[in-house]
């Protein structure tokens, strides 16, 4: 006979414990353990080892050279991006996760897959938990997605979703989401970690048995990670993550897991009145509003994964009257930029410390990776001395603590880039090999003061010094400078 306990689960890694404590002693993480109630099934006896158990067991073991490879064989899901960040597309049997902010698209773009997958005769499924029917036929009327061979079902019950498989047999279905659904047999709320993990269990079980490509939707934190156990990122085959700024169209989907592929590439779209639209030249769509001869701008050849991108770094330096001069930062390392600046400070002498500084990658975009060093040291070179740099200009290179500039990887795929855009000039660390790209002028440095002092930028504009109260008969239009 089964039987009911009452468990202190982890939300973060999903460790059970008897009793409740502010600290979860596996993952580490405060205030996560989560009263829940399970039901216990009875143990089974244990049995010896046997052929017939073997066989009564299921598939038996055969060489893995034996194994034929065809049944998994990736199909085209109809979207450019999301086929170049898959490897090729969907395999049958296999489980996704997709994982975003409320509101950065992804019902959408899981509703224009399933019409793609629809439109080309494969049946496809999607059951919506969060959303009612009509609700959802309205989007797939503005997103041209109403296909004969797509159907749809509002249902959050696990029996009843199976039941719908059953029924559908589809090659694709789209969970959206994975937290709201539950178990009648499971004691325990929606969305939590018992619900979530059974429930992710089920669905991979059918995935496996019968051949379905399973997309399953997952909420995040406030932190950007995904909610839920971390059990449910283990036991899917690939996870996914669709990013990007609201304020901006563009979004940025990428692997963060992959078991049939790469985790290197990235896919692009672009949020558009009718849903998203792959970005083919994301590098064009960067710079199509770049203003030349502006001081402070500098484009960087960044890569997201094994795509170069070339987008541009901008910086300002401005004088203030604040005791506590303000850094701001988006789309950059913060870390990054206050090591530039004492760089700056130490190595080339060039005094920042009392002016606002503020530096961004322009476009949505985040680059962290060390090849940005050169261009944000520069952009802000560039501001403080009122100096533009040449427009045809692009430059890579990590600045270390000595004010040295080193090389960083695919230097050969960055230049390429920035040349076919029409980019003529190239500042690069002194090390890198030359890659022998037509049309492209090398300036090579081994330290920033080098780049520096090659653009007259080694200076800063005066600023405003703040006085003491004038007198009466002062002068009131005298100002003094630094």
């Amino acid at each position: 006979m089964a039987k009911v306990r009452t468990v202190h689960r982890c939300s973060e890694c999903g460790a059970g414990f008897p009793k409740w404590a502010g600290r979860c002693t596996v993952c580490g993480e405060w205030n996560s353990l989560v009263e829940e109630v399970e039901v216990v099934a009875p143990a089974a006896r244990a049995k010896g080892i046997s052929a017939a158990g073997v066989a009564a067991a299921g598939t038996p073991a055969v060489p893995i050279a034996n194994v034929d490879p065809s049944a998994w064989k990736a199909w085209s899901t109809g979207l450019s991006e999301l086929d170049r960040v898959l490897g090729g597309g969907l395999v049958p049997g296999s489980v996704t996760l997709l994982g975003g902010e409320p509101g950065i698209g992804k019902s959408t773009l899981l509703l224009q897959l399933l019409g793609a997958v629809a439109a080309q005769g494969r049946r496809a499924l999607l059951i919506t938990g969060e959303e009612s029917s009509q609700q959802v036929r309205l989007r797939a009327d503005r997103l041209g997605a109403l296909q004969a061979n797509l159907w749809l079902a509002a249902e959050t019950s696990m029996p009843v979703v199976l039941a719908h498989l059953a029924a559908v047999r589809p090659e694709v279905v789209v969970i959206d989401s994975i937290q709201t659904m539950t178990d009648p047999e499971l004691q325990s709320a929606p969305g939590s970690v018992t619900q979530v993990r059974e429930c992710a269990h089920a669905l991979v079980r059918v995935a496996k048995e019968h051949g379905i490509a399973v997309l399953l939707v997952g909420h995040v934190t406030k932190d950007g990670s995904l909610a839920g156990p971390r059990v449910l990122e283990h036991v899917v085959d690939t996870v996914l993550s669709f990013e990007g700024d609201r304020h901006h169209a563009l979004r940025l989907l990428r692997a963060v897991k992959h078991r049939f592929g790469s985790t290197g590439e990235l896919g692009l779209f672009e949020m558009a009145e009718a849903g998203l639209v792959p970005v083919a030249d994301p590098s064009a769509l960067f710079l199509g509003d770049r203003t030349l001869g502006l001081p402070g701008s500098l484009v960087v050849p960044a890569m997201e994964g094994a795509r170069p991108l070339l987008v541009e770094v901008q910086a300002l330096v401005a004088s203030t009257d604040a005791v506590m001069p303000r850094r701001n930062v988006q789309g950059l390392d913060a870390s990054r930029l206050a090591l530039l600046l004492a760089v700056i400070d130490r190595r080339l002498s060039v005094k920042l410390g009392g002016y606002d500084v503020f530096a961004s990658v322009v476009g949505g975009v985040r680059v962290t990776e060390p090849a940005a060093d050169l261009p944000t040291a520069l952009a802000l070179l560039s501001s403080s001395s009122d100096t533009a740099l040449p427009s045809d200009l692009i430059a890579i290179g990590e600045v270390g603590l000595g004010g040295e500039v080193r090389q960083v990887g695919y230097c050969a795929q960055r230049l390429s880039e920035a040349r076919r855009l029409g980019f003529t000039t190239a500042l690069v660390p002194q090390s890198i090999k030359d890659p022998g790209i037509s049309g492209l002028t090398l300036i090579r440095v081994s330290s920033l003061m080098d780049a520096a002092r090659h653009f007259d930028l080694m200076r800063t504009q005066p600023r405003p010094r703040k006085r003491a109260p004038r007198e009466d008969n002062e002068d009131s239009s005298s100002v003094e400078w630094s």
